[in-house]
């Protein structure tokens, strides 16, 4: 494919994903973003600023580079366009960021604290807890600084006071661990009415995490 060709591709999943934000009830009115990165020309797409989701339209999404320049696009980019550019110049291996403030997770994060591995579901999906980040100020690089000191392996983080952020080689894989970070957050809410859970023990999370990526699904893209 071509480098615009690659460039469409990617814009329309990035629109896509964007989109599934509401359906899967992740974020509110103009609320979180979802971005992708263009592995051959560095560019990044990104929803832009204060836009309704149900009116983004693919030629609505922002191409800024690596530096936060615009290269397309008439709109302003995301206010938490520094914090994506932060996280895929310090993680060559990301291709799509995803921000939320579903509620269940945003409840975790809002008491700082992170969500300990109840369910197979989060050693399938996570391979360990989903951690949190201390608070960070909005509008420049310090929150994805504090993202890449203390996401480690995860593919999602909660950032104290804030919301969700999850990651992913696609904004489809990103997306798709924003969709999992709520859905195992309000099952564990849930069991926290109810009594203390016990979390699962180390190395079975390991062995579960390990059958999942290399097993569930039906190809190597799964």
């Amino acid at each position: 494919m071509s480098i615009k060709a690659n460039l469409e591709a990617l814009r329309q999943e990035v629109w896509r994903m964007n989109l599934a934000l509401p359906k899967n009830g992740l974020v509110t009115w103009t609320s979180g973003n979802v971005s992708g990165r263009d592995r051959e020309t560095g560019y990044v797409i990104i929803k832009p600023s204060g836009v309704l989701f149900e009116d983004l339209m693919p030629a609505d999404l922002i191409i800024v580079d690596l530096d936060g320049r615009v290269v397309e696009g008439r709109l302003k980019p995301s206010v938490d366009t520094a914090t994506h550019l932060y996280i895929y110049r310090h993680r060559p291996d990301v291709g799509g960021i995803v921000h939320t403030h579903s509620p269940y997770a945003t409840a975790f994060a809002a008491l700082g604290r992170p969500i300990p591995v109840y369910l197979t579901a989060m050693a399938d999906e996570f391979g360990g807890p989903i951690p949190v980040g201390a608070y960070a100020q909005i509008g420049g690089e310090e929150i994805g600084k504090e993202i890449m000191r203390a996401i480690g392996d995860s593919p999602a983080i909660l950032m104290k006071n804030h919301g969700v952020f999850a990651i992913g080689p696609t904004p489809t894989a990103a997306t798709k661990a924003a969709v999992m970070v709520e859905d195992v957050a309000r099952t564990v809410h849930l069991a926290l009415q109810l009594g203390q859970p016990e979390e699962i023990p180390t190395d079975e999370v390991a062995r579960g995490h390990r059958q999942y990526m290399e097993k569930y699904g039906q190809g190597p893209d799964r």
